[in-house]
């Protein structure tokens, strides 16, 4: 067995109060967990939709070396721009070609090469590409330009079929699927057969007391009369939540999944 390094990777970040759970938290969690690389989906970090400049900026500063990002990624004006312009902050790599910004990112961080690839699922979203296929092609990419990274990816989507799927498709390919969206963190950790950590979701970084980030009295009140009122990130005291991924950095391999909740 090589060299063990962590990958930390944190839930859908909402609003202020995730931004301000990350502030205070994130730093005693690396430390704790002697992380080597942070990764955070940041899709709903400004107001519980969308992000901007200085949500990123201050995830950067706060010590996440990768964002990733999903459907919500496009709510903001200027969203486009922003992907185009910030080194880092990925957007689903198997949306159309046209879109602006890249969907992966290759770095060094601990010692170790990586390399983050971000996807976005189609059952019950948006029809893009298919994420099976724009994996197999990002995965040559990122091959090309460094063999030995070890590789991350961020699924972003709804359905548990397909997240568990594209687990198995991937399994001995890269050292970790770990899935976002839902905002609610399963408790199916494990490493596949071949080697790769998986979880279906890592839940979110948000408020406590809500409904997947949102006030409840506006859940209550859409279940309730099937209007669509405009959803609110809750206020309050809030929570991180993630997955941590110990991997031997020679083989690639994932030997533990872990579930945080900070």
């Amino acid at each position: 067995m090589g060299r063990i390094v962590k990958a930390l990777m944190i839930g859908d970040v909402i609003g202020q109060p995730g931004m301000k759970a990350l502030f205070a938290g994130l730093g005693p969690l690396v430390r704790s967990t002697r992380a080597d690389i942070v990764v955070a989906n940041g899709e709903n970090a400004q107001g519980g939709f969308g992000i901007g400049k200085e949500e990123a900026d201050r995830l950067f500063s706060m010590g996440v070396q990768v964002i990733t990002t999903g459907n919500h990624v496009w709510e903001r004006p200027g969203a486009g721009d922003l992907l185009a312009a910030t080194q880092r902050l990925l957007r689903p790599d198997n949306y159309p070609p046209g879109a602006p910004g890249v969907g992966r990112a290759i770095l060094e961080s601990g010692g170790a090469s990586w390399a983050v690839l971000n996807l976005q699922g189609r059952e019950g979203m948006s029809p893009i590409d298919c994420p099976f296929r724009g994996a197999d092609a990002a995965l040559a990419a990122i091959r090309a330009a460094a063999p030995e990274a070890i590789v991350l990816v961020d699924f972003h989507a709804e359905s548990v079929e397909e997240k568990e799927a594209l687990g198995f498709y991937l399994d001995g390919r890269v050292a970790a699927v770990a899935g976002t969206h839902t905002h609610v963190q399963t408790a199916d950790e494990r490493v596949l057969p071949k080697g790769t950590g998986y979880i279906t979701d890592i839940g979110m970084s948000g408020p406590v007391d809500s409904v997947i980030g949102v006030k409840i009295d506006i859940c209550v009140r859409r279940g309730l009369t099937q209007m669509p009122i405009k959803m609110e990130s809750a206020e309050g005291d809030a929570s991180i939540s993630g997955v941590l991924f110990a991997i031997d950095a020679e083989t690639g391999r994932c030997l533990s999944v872990e579930r945080v909740l900070a």
